[in-house]
């Protein structure tokens, strides 16, 4: 009856305190912790190196989100690796590598990727759809016809967008879809290229080719696929593993806290790790936030501390500034501490890795971006519209320069007091402890401090 309530008395025998305390214990035993790297900026921040780095005793090390506009370089015995698509950290021929349900899997990448590095596949979710289902000549047409010509983004045209904005539409296509009934997927595939060519009819479709090479893509993915919820719920609550989540681009490019819409299509921020991955918060260990010892960017948008003169030629030459999935220049400025703050807020770094430090080696001062204004007054947040990006101030501290040679140093007292001075100056003013500093491309040259 409404309004009234059972007293103890009324209670089954065997429940209560009992029951209730059991299923707290088991509440409590969460399973184990996940360790994640993220950008910090606005991605190209070396977060392949400290993948490379944590991976060499990892169990199993995941992609959870974004695509093959991913870029990541790991140099290791001289020997220089390119991913797009799968987790750098496979290198570890160990580890299993995961792709999860937030990745769109690019299936003649994924194969061909793993032939050029000469590694073993990495196994996608069941979850995650196949980019570009509608082939790669219109991969790279789509992001043109769908952004006026006035507000291109800048896209690497890999088709990421794409496919995203038809999973957003409920419309897309999954593996598991491809691996089920193929005359049900083709009539949505048909269904699907039917859409986009309604939208734009320019639109150049393949559709009998691209059902062949799908259905061929699909026998020799069959074997490696996994459900995704499940296959990390036994690795997180079965035997004890360590497992390396890696993020694909970074903070600043965040479809919902990036510098939209210069942004890409995933949540690559914390959150990302849990919708990607189907793993509850709880799992998330330690947070490394991946840091360059400046900024870059690629593509336009706002950028506050870019510097278009002599000082960003010198960090885009000696940095070897070149996207490694578009191959466009990167832009250049000062290191920016309002961006750093900003993506510590959104994803709780536990540490930060500042790397290529040596790139700073040759000059006289660096200076720190350490605040903005607006109209003559300093702002605590980091705006979120564009047009005010555009216009505000930056604030710099300036530091001596070390004017010394910082690759061969493999730990802190190698580092110039100036340089120590340097990653201190980033460590006070985040409020999150630097745990590696990064003096050039080979695994070794990352030094711990902690």
């Amino acid at each position: 009856m409404s309004g009234t309530r059972a007293s103890s008395n009324d209670r089954p025998p065997g429940t209560g305190g009992i029951k209730r305390g059991r299923l707290q214990q088991e509440a409590a035993a969460t399973g184990s912790r996940v360790t994640v790297v993220l950008g910090a900026q606005w991605g190209d921040e070396g977060k392949g190196k400290v993948v490379d780095l944590l991976a060499t005793d990892a169990d199993i090390i995941s992609r959870c989100q974004g695509g093959n506009n991913a870029g990541h370089t790991v140099v290791v015995d001289g020997r220089e690796y390119d991913f797009h698509l799968l987790p750098s950290g496979i290198i570890n021929t160990k580890a299993l590598s995961f792709i999860g349900n937030g990745v769109v899997v690019h299936l003649p990448g994924l194969f061909e990727e793993a032939e050029k590095n000469e590694k073993k596949g990495g196994c996608p979710s069941l979850r995650a759809h196949p980019g570009p289902a509608l082939g790669w000549r219109a991969a790279r047409r789509l992001p043109v016809l769908m952004a006026a010509p006035s507000s291109s983004i800048g896209t690497t045209r890999k088709g990421i967008g794409p496919a995203y904005s038809s999973k957003a539409a409920r419309t897309g296509l999954r593996i598991c879809d491809l691996l089920s009934d193929f005359d049900e997927f083709s009539t949505r595939f048909k269904n699907l290229a039917h859409q986009h060519q309604s939208m734009f009819p320019t639109l150049e479709v393949d559709v009998e080719g691209q059902l062949k090479r799908l259905k061929g893509f699909a026998e020799r993915i069959r074997p490696m696929v996994r459900d995704g919820v499940y296959f990390m719920y036994e690795a997180l609550h079965g035997t004890p593993k360590k497992i390396l989540v890696e993020g694909a681009n970074a903070a600043l490019l965040d479809i919902d806290f990036g510098t939209y819409p210069f942004v890409t299509s995933s949540n690559c921020t914390v959150g990302g790790v849990c919708t990607g991955l189907g793993i509850p918060p709880q799992n998330i260990g330690e947070v490394y936030g991946v840091v360059k010892a400046y900024t870059t960017r690629v593509g336009i948008g706002a950028f506050p501390t870019e510097q278009i003169n002599e000082i960003g030629d010198l960090l885009q030459s000696r940095g070897h500034e070149w996207g490694v999935t578009t191959g466009r220049k990167r832009r250049c400025g000062w290191l920016d501490l309002m961006i750093l703050r900003y993506a510590h807020m959104v994803n709780g770094f536990t540490a930060l890795a500042l790397t290529k430090l040596d790139i700073l080696d040759a000059l006289d001062e660096v200076k720190v971006g350490v605040s903005y204004k607006l109209n003559g007054k300093r702002i605590p947040y980091f705006p979120a519209n564009q047009e005010i990006l555009q216009k505000v101030e930056v604030e710099y501290e300036t530091l001596p320069g070390w004017k010394a040679d910082t690759t061969g140093a493999r730990k802190w007292e190698d580092l110039p007091p100036q340089a120590q001075n340097y990653i201190r100056f980033v460590e006070n003013h985040v409020g999150v402890a630097v745990k590696w500093v990064g003096v050039g491309k080979s695994r070794d040259s990352m030094i711990q401090l902690f």
